[in-house]
């Protein structure tokens, strides 16, 4: 019978009314957001990692360096933190998901086939917020940082977009690993890139022949639309958001393609 109506009603007929489609865009993303809320395994790492090393080697140990280091490490640390979500959000729950057959599962199911990673895409970029926003009280409450109201607007904006390029990077990797060996294989592009992107130590403080590598590691590009937000740099950042879009998009198609391939 469903054969038959496919051929017989009009293409029209057959299209899912706008308001089921919206619908199912909500749904996905609201089963997300309750699945990680219900997964502390994943969600606590992610929250509490950044802003330990900003207690850490911020508050206490580069108090006495002046409240411009602790702007600078909150914007550093800031960027490290909203690589997690995007990248072991997507890239682990994805490789995981195909190696279930969840992924299989919902490609059947009547549902957008966006609505999948967008709810995946809002689960990050909210994880994203809450781990910069966790850095700013810790910040202006235990650092007395002086960052005003805008540049704490700016570096949470700059964070829950900056996440983007990370869950396109994350959802490639899932489509090339299994899922028990996705988390290891992202570490090994998780913490490299932090350090040679200077989120750790400064770069000017690396080799010379690192800090030329720096350009092509999109949290280096982070970092620095994330320090002109913190008021630490006033060069232009056009550049620099033009390069993470770009990386969004090779990365994202690369997925897209990939996905459609071999599931």
């Amino acid at each position: 019978m469903d054969a038959v109506e496919q051929i017989v009603l009009p293409e029209r007929s057959r299209r899912m009314p706008m308001s089921r489609v919206i619908g199912a865009y909500l749904t996905e993303m609201r089963t997300e957001c309750v699945r990680y809320l219900r997964a502390p395994g994943f969600m606590l790492p992610v929250l509490l990692l950044p802003t330990m090393f900003y207690l850490l080697f911020g508050i206490v140990m580069n108090r006495v360096n002046g409240p411009d280091a602790l702007r600078f490490l909150l914007a550093s640390y800031g960027v490290f933190g909203v690589m997690s979500p995007g990248l072991f959000g997507f890239g682990v729950s994805l490789a995981t998901e195909r190696d279930n057959g969840l992924l299989t599962l919902k490609r059947a199911l009547p549902m957008p086939p966006g609505a999948y990673l967008l709810g995946k895409m809002l689960m990050a970029m909210l994880a994203a917020g809450v781990v910069i926003v966790l850095l700013l009280v810790m910040a202006v409450g235990l650092g007395h940082v002086p960052v005003t109201a805008a540049q704490a607007f700016q570096l949470l904006v700059t964070g829950m977009v900056g996440v983007l390029p990370f869950c396109a990077l994350g959802m490639f990797i899932g489509t090339l690993v299994k899922g028990q060996g996705a988390p290891g294989v992202l570490n090994m592009i998780y913490l490299p890139m932090s350090f040679l992107s200077g989120l750790w130590v400064p770069l000017s403080m690396l080799p010379g022949a690192l800090q030329k590598l720096a350009p092509i590691w999109p949290s280096s590009h982070l970092h620095a639309v994330a320090l002109r937000a913190v008021g630490l740099s006033q060069d232009p950042v056009g550049m620099h958001l033009l390069v993470l879009a770009g990386f969004t998009v090779l990365f994202g198609v690369l997925a897209a393609r990939r996905l459609r391939r071999v599931g």
